[in-house]
Order: C-alpha cells, then sequence, then structure tokens
C-alpha cells in the first residue's frame, strides 16, 4: 500500500486522541492522527513524523499523521493500513484463493476478512502491532475488549466448521519476534493462547516501512509466553 504525498514533520503535540500538532516547513500544523490508541512511546517531543497531506480541500485539517521515527525504527502508525497490507498478502498466505470479502459478520463480531480457498472457508481478524520493546513486538498497547472477544469467536467458527486465523501485521522491520502483551491485558493474552490450542491459525508478519509505503515482508516467530 502507498500514500499520495508524504511530508515530513516534527511532532509536538496531542492535545487529544484525534489531532496532533506537527512542525513542518509550513509552520505549525494541525493533523489528524490516524491512530486512536495511546501511542505514548511513539508520539513524543520531537520526534521525526511523516504525514499525508490530503487532497480534500474540504477537510478541517489538511494532513493525516501515519508514520513515526522511534530510534533506528520507523515505524507505520496508521490504523488502516494493517488492512491495506493484509489485503495485498492474503494470496499469499493462502494459495488458490478464490474469494476475498472484506467486513464480513458472523456472530456478534465482524472480522476482516472472508475468505475461501482450496475448498475451504476462513475468517481472518487482522490486528496491526505498533509496539516494540527491546526488540519485541507486542499486542495489544491498551487493554482490548474487543480482541479478546474477537478470538473467542474465532473459535466458535471452527466450531461450525471454518478455518480461523489470526494475523498480527507488525507495523515496522527489525523486531525479533511477536508476543501477546501479558502486562497490559492477560486477558488478551489468554484468550490467544486458548485460540491456538483449539486450532485458529496465527500469523505475525513484519513490514517494509518507508514514509510513502507499507508492505508485508516476512513472518516471524510468535512466543505466547513473553
Amino acid at each position: 500500500m502507498r500514500y499520495q504525498k508524504i511530508v515530513p514533520g516534527i511532532f509536538r503535540l496531542r492535545p487529544n486522541r484525534f489531532i496532533a500538532h506537527v512542525e513542518t516547513s509550513e509552520g505549525l500544523v494541525i493533523c489528524h492522527v490516524k491512530n486512536t490508541g495511546r501511542c505514548q512511546e511513539l508520539l513524543i517531543d520531537g520526534a521525526k513524523v511523516y504525514l499525508e497531506e490530503s487532497k480534500n480541500p474540504a477537510r478541517k485539517t489538511k494532513f493525516d499523521l501515519v508514520a513515526v521515527e522511534k530510534g533506528s525504527l520507523l515505524i507505520n502508525m496508521d490504523s488502516q493500513a494493517p488492512n491495506k497490507a493484509a489485503a495485498e498478502y492474503l494470496p499469499t498466505l493462502l494459495p488458490d484463493l478464490t474469494l476475498l470479502r472484506p467486513e464480513t459478520r458472523f456472530g456478534n463480531s465482524r472480522f476482516d476478512f472472508y475468505a475461501e480457498a482450496a475448498g475451504e472457508r476462513w475468517f481472518i481478524e487482522v490486528k496491526g502491532v505498533t509496539l516494540e520493546r527491546e526488540g519485541v513486538a507486542l499486542f495489544p498497547d491498551a487493554p482490548t475488549l474487543r480482541g479478546t472477544k474477537h478470538l473467542r469467536e474465532l473459535c466458535q467458527c471452527l466450531d461450525q466448521g471454518y478455518r480461523a486465523c489470526i494475523l498480527f501485521i507488525i507495523q515496522m522491520t527489525g523486531v525479533d519476534y511477536f508476543s501477546p502483551n501479558t502486562e497490559t491485558d492477560p486477558d488478551f493474552s489468554a484468550a490467544l493462547k486458548e485460540a491456538a490450542e483449539r486450532g485458529v491459525q496465527l500469523a505475525a508478519m513484519d513490514c517494509l516501512v518507508t514514509p510513502c509505503s507499507m508492505t508485508v515482508r516476512k513472518e516471524i516467530a510468535i512466543h505466547l509466553h513473553n
């Protein structure tokens, strides 16, 4: 997936979860943050960030904040990017793919993708990962009741004859492995381990990130005990 027009800047302030103040060559601008998570370890005063300029003149904000530098890492923090990257990658994950449909309901959940491949029916949930600590990619960065609910309903998919997968799209390159963030959300961590034991497929992919693009690169190891 690619962005159209990228502008570099320096992050200064995030007065609420939707907007940020960023210094650019045009001066201080107010931009939309395309990630409502905490991102406390990313959006710190002085961090170099990258903004996508909107083509819509009617918007209140001219820019979207899409990526940030954290030390030697360039991290895409656009919450819409993982699904776009996953859609490009899923034909590789599921050979003989004949159908890929986004946003499909099952029970009380709406999963990111429904797929049919090699005679099997799949429900796939995608989770974007922006949190990194000492070379480990972690999810979630805040407690997620919705994420835990998705895992339990993926198990229900198995009970009804579907295949099920949770796909972690790690929005950076350079991590050693992925783990659930047990310290932040022990319920999600326990649900992920149970889902794996029940037969839900787990996959974690890192991404090649540039200021103007994000592409799935390769699969990395998953450690369920971090």
